[in-house]
């Protein structure tokens, strides 16, 4: 599996991931997260044009999507009912999604990401436990909880690269 820049020509199998994503959500328990069609055409073609939006491809296949970005996001300057695991600068993965064909794409993610940062954030909302499940197998630690530009909480996570 080999981790890219997407690109312009990726868009619409993008949109078909993140549209197998919020089914499986919602078939999971999950049915409010990425509701109204989020992440949206506009979104993903501003984070494509800013070189923060990545692809997992196998044998000319795409078959996840996730946003990076390595330096300091603004949703996670307040944390309540906990706190990070270091002040330190950081990365963050946001928007993964995968079309259900392969495994490990969180993996694949974070690997990618650790060549950047030694401290990765993220965050997912309180139904969607398959996340929470997949984030703390993949060694990041529960912190609290932080919001959305919107003000929808979500729980924190951090990782360290040991």
């Amino acid at each position: 599996m080999e981790i890219r820049r997407a690109t312009l020509q990726d868009l619409d199998r993008m949109l078909e991931i993140y549209d197998y994503a919020r089914a499986f959500m919602r078939s999971t328990g999950n049915p409010t997260q990425w509701s109204g069609g989020y992440p949206s055409r506009e979104l993903l073609l501003a984070d494509i044009e800013e070189g923060v939006s990545f692809v997992a491809e196998e044998g000319g296949v795409i078959h996840g999507t996730f946003m990076f970005y390595n330096g300091k996001d603004g949703i996670y300057d307040v944390i309540e009912d906990g706190a990070w695991l270091n002040d330190e600068p950081y990365a963050v993965i946001h928007r993964i999604a995968g079309d259900g064909q392969i495994k490990g794409l969180l993996s694949m993610a974070v690997e990618y990401g650790s060549q950047f940062s030694d401290n990765l954030r993220m965050d997912t909302h309180r139904d969607n436990r398959v996340m929470q499940h997949t984030l703390e197998k993949n060694g990041f630690v529960r912190c609290g909880i932080i919001h959305l530009e919107n003000g929808d909480p979500r729980i924190a996570y951090h990782r360290i690269e040991a």
